[in-house]
């Protein structure tokens, strides 16, 4: 059942290793870095954006992230890092072949970069206390594509400007 998320981020940030810092060696973007180990982050939530967009996402979140997240206890404490990845949305054509029709879709290829969200809430003030960039192919975006992120983000106020939801 395809549902929309207009995912955590728009564009995103981080901070840190152990609780999701990023890499000396990350290129910054408005002082934020790629996160280190992101990739192995634990899963916040999955969605299916349909659109223009039409991909698979999956939101990661570092451990703080995580257990705000599962309790569901707003608004999110400095620290706080989310990740979302996101992927085509392709049918698996084994699926096809096996029910005659299209019955399974897929990650495919990466798309639209990794977006980052960081909490801070005396650096970001003017942005919900957030913090956000985007990443192709590990380098950072321009600042016309982070921009713009906090004024999508911004019709979520009530849930501390993050679209998604714990997938329970």
């Amino acid at each position: 059942m395809p549902f929309t998320v207009a995912v955590l981020v728009g564009g995103i940030a981080c901070m840190a290793p152990a609780t999701g810092q990023a890499d000396d060696d990350s290129a910054p973007i408005s002082g934020l870095k790629l996160p280190s180990g992101y990739r192995d982050w634990r899963v916040i939530s999955v969605a299916h954006e349909e659109g223009k967009l039409n991909d698979l996402r999956a939101i990661l979140g570092n451990d703080i992230a995580i257990a705000t997240s599962r309790e569901g206890k707003l608004p999110y404490p400095d620290g706080a890092i989310i990740v979302r990845l996101a992927w085509s949305y392709d049918p698996l054509e084994e699926s096809a072949q096996a029910f005659g029709h299209p019955q399974s879709y897929v990650a495919g290829r990466p798309k639209n970069g990794v977006q980052v969200m960081v909490k801070d809430s005396s650096r970001y003030a003017a942005s919900g206390g957030w913090g956000f960039a985007q990443f192709d192919d590990g380098e950072p975006v321009g600042e016309a594509v982070q921009s713009t992120c906090f004024a999508c983000h911004s019709i979520v106020k009530a849930r501390d400007f993050v679209f998604n939801h714990y997938a329970r």
